[in-house]
């Protein structure tokens, strides 16, 4: 049975650890110099999801909490089971008349070696 995931932002925020870092990229701009940068563990799942895109160090918790929700909610469908079933009877039969309709076309390039014929 597959584990089914919270994806209310605020149960998962209790459940997630979250760290800031800098960001990379030119230059002295603030996302380079301050931890704007977050990156969200969630562990019983154990996806990462990590958010550079702003400057702002609240919007980039919030992006990535969202992504975080998106990739629990995809976990959490669940795929339908295949029911398997036959091939009808008459596809069946038409299957085997046209491996003998080959066979019979295959027949026909036999090479034939004219000392084995016997001509009486």
């Amino acid at each position: 049975m597959k584990i089914r995931f919270s994806t209310d932002l605020k149960k998962i925020e209790k459940e997630v650890e979250i760290r800031f870092y800098r960001s990379s990229g030119p230059g002295g701009q603030r996302k380079n110099s301050k931890e704007t940068a977050v990156k969200i563990y969630h562990p019983s799942s154990g996806i990462t999801v990590a958010a550079t895109e702003y400057r702002s160090q609240a919007r980039n918790r919030e992006l990535a909490m969202i992504r975080l929700q998106e990739k629990l909610k995809r976990l959490n469908i669940r795929k339908k089971l295949r029911i398997p079933t036959q091939k009808p009877h008459s596809i069946h039969e038409q299957i085997l008349k046209e491996k003998k309709k080959d066979s019979v076309k295959k027949q026909y390039r036999i090479k034939i070696n004219p000392q084995t014929i016997d001509l009486q």
